[in-house]
């Protein structure tokens, strides 16, 4: 993480989404007629940092070459949770389609072997 800020630092931008007229409409019932106003609605201002993606390319690079791979898993239902943290194991399980991770109240990941 470190090597890839120095890499592509944070190089925040500012933009703006342009300002949007919306034009009035006449409006006819029963030959009477009225005409509702345009308005704009003003733009938007944000923040984008334009070395993010660059960034999050080269720390991916820098774990693949320390053989490290990310490794998507699916969430735990509820009636998982109390059968696999009762079997839960004290080193990292085996990853396998049967593996979920868990997030504890207190906001701990459990990886949790397949029942």
């Amino acid at each position: 993480m470190t090597e890839a800020l120095k890499q592509a630092p944070v190089a925040n931008e500012i933009r703006h989404t342009p300002d949007r007229y919306y034009p009035g409409a006449r409006h006819c019932v029963d030959g009477k007629c009225w005409t509702r106003p345009g308005y704009w609605v003003q733009g938007t201002t944000y923040t984008v940092d334009v070395n993010l993606g660059l960034r999050k390319r080269l720390e991916q690079s820098c774990m693949a070459q320390k053989g490290y791979q990310q490794v998507p898993l699916q969430r735990c239902s509820q009636a998982e949770v109390g059968q696999r943290l009762a079997s839960e194991p004290q080193r990292q399980p085996v990853l396998t389609e049967g593996t979920c991770v868990w997030r504890s109240p207190d906001g701990q990941l459990h990886i949790l072997p397949p029942i």
